[in-house]
Formats: C-alpha cells, structure tokens, sequence
C-alpha cells in the first residue's frame, strides 16, 4: 500500500541489513527502531527470515530488511537462510554491510565483499561493537575496510549502547530519494503478530539451551484465542529427535515453564494484554531437511 508524501523533502526506501551471524544485525535494528521487534541471543544463526522493520519519522520512512546471518549452509533450511540473505542485496535502494568490530577478519567476509561487488546497490559498511575497541582499533578496522570495497559511507557505532545511531540514520536519510509513506506510521514490521509471538518463544529457547539444541527447534503459533480479561495462545516447540523434546521439558518440567513464563511477559508487551501461553513440544525428525516441513513452518522460497 503506497501513501501521498506526508511532506515536502519527505525520503523513504528500502535498506538490507546483511552480515556475518552474530554481527549485530537485530540488535542494531531493535536500537533504531526504539522497541524490540526482533528477538536476539548469543547463538549465531537467531534470524531466520527476511524480516521487515518499519522505521518512520518526520524526515521519511525506512524499510529495513532484517536478513539471516550469512554461512556456510549444512541442511536446507541453511539453504533457504542463505538465499534470503544474498538475495536481499538485490532489488532495495540501499544495503548495510554490518561487521563485528571485535572479530577477526576471515572468509564469511570475503564472501559477503564479494558479493557486494556483484550489484550495483550502494552499501554503508557500518563496524559494530566499538564499545569494546579503542580509538586506533577503531581507525584500523576503517582504513582496513576502505581499501576492501567502495563503501559509501563506514559508520561506526555500538548496537548495544546505540552509540553514534543517529549518525548512521543520518547517512542512511542522505541516501535516500524523496518518496511516499509505503506503511501507515503506526507500523513498525511487516510481520503478524502470530509469527512475532513464535519468535519470542523460540528466543527463550535459544537463551535457555545449549549445544545443537537451539539451532533445531522451530516455533508455530496453534491458535490465539481473545477471551474477555485475557488473550490464550497455544503454540508448539518442534525439534528433531526425543532428546531434545527431554532437554527443553527439562526435569519435572521446569525448563519448559520457564521459557513459557519469560515468553509470556514479552508477549503481553507486545499485545498490550494478560496471556495465558500454553506450550507443547513436538517431534518432527530431521525437519531441516523435509521440503513440506520448511514450507509449513515458514523457511521456504517456495509455494
């Protein structure tokens, strides 16, 4: 849906946010936005999808296409990440390059440099995590990187903290060619609150497992039922073998109803209303790599 100008000089366009897993990608994107759409961890691979976040202020509307990490995939639905991700770099009006700056540069760079160099879209190289660097770290990693590719711009900046966030925002305005309100200014994803909702309890799973646990599990929402003082969804945890159905049940169940109890919190948040979650765990063997699988959990290209 394509809106009027709000106002004279108003900008707007589509930005890709890209990157190594772990580089940053949905916590820089949670600072700019000012609340928390995209779930994060400490485990690479957490985004999934391409996902967009609306951002809208007076000076224009950005549309930021928060992407899956980009590896070396192992199972189709690294396949299907992967392609999200590359793919992304196409078609917007812009893309933003994110790296760890605290991480040593390797291959998974070269690729994405690489890639880079295979389209015509401007790209913003934008070193995260410099409240863990110092200055003459900080002016390497931008002189190192320059000589790289041809950055439109190298901002950088903490997701963390959101130090120098407006600088980037500033660059990313600059950019961008006046253009129409795509999103009504209320909106801040493209998402339904149902995938939203799934998102948040396969985060406390994340936050809460170990080992290869976290990376084999997939969240669906069942059903969302609006009672009269609260909001009952009922959702279920798949995961690929009846081990890790006992590690996320945890003894006597205790696992479970923690990731249920801080789901629920974060998803009264979003709703602006009391929950009742009610989680079940499911077994679905080496759904990664089942195409009808992928499909009916989200993770396909395909229709």
């Amino acid at each position: 849906m394509k809106l009027t100008n709000q106002s004279s000089g108003f900008r707007s366009g589509f930005v890709s946010v890209i990157g190594r897993p772990n580089a940053g990608k949905s916590t820089l994107l949670n600072q700019l936005l000012g609340q928390k759409i995209l779930i994060m961890s400490d485990k690479p691979q957490t985004t999934r999808n391409k996902i967009q976040c609306i951002l809208t202020e007076e000076r224009g509307q950005v549309i930021f296409l928060d992407t899956p990490g980009i590896h070396k995939p192992k199972h189709k639905l690294g396949e299907f990440m992967l392609d999200a991700a590359v793919g992304s770099i196409r078609g917007v009006d812009l893309v933003l390059y994110m790296v760890d700056g605290s991480a040593e540069f390797g291959g998974g760079e070269q690729y994405i440099i690489n890639a880079l160099k295979q389209v015509k879209t401007p790209c913003i190289l934008v070193l995260n995590k410099i409240d863990l660097l110092n200055k003459e770290q900080i002016l390497k990693l931008i002189q190192d990187y320059s000589q790289l590719a041809d950055f439109l711009a190298i901002v950088p900046l903490s997701a963390k903290t959101g130090e120098n966030k407006e600088e980037l925002l500033k660059v990313i305005f600059n950019q961008l060619s006046e253009g129409p309100m795509y999103y009504p200014e209320d909106e801040v994803t493209d998402q339904p609150e149902r995938f939203i909702m799934a998102e948040l309890v396969r985060e406390k799973v994340l936050q809460l497992t170990r080992d290869e646990v976290p990376h084999s599990i997939a969240v669906i929402v069942e059903s969302v039922e609006e009672k009269t003082t609260l909001v009952k969804v009922r959702a279920s945890i798949i995961v690929e073998r009846d081990s890790q159905k006992g590690i996320i049940i945890g003894q006597g169940g205790k696992l479970l109803k923690e990731i249920g109890t801080l789901a629920r919190l974060d998803i009264e948040t979003l709703l602006g209303s009391k929950v009742f979650l009610e989680l079940f765990v499911k077994v679905k063997k080496d759904w990664r790599n089942q195409a009808l699988n992928l499909r009916e959990f989200g993770y396909s290209n395909r229709k």
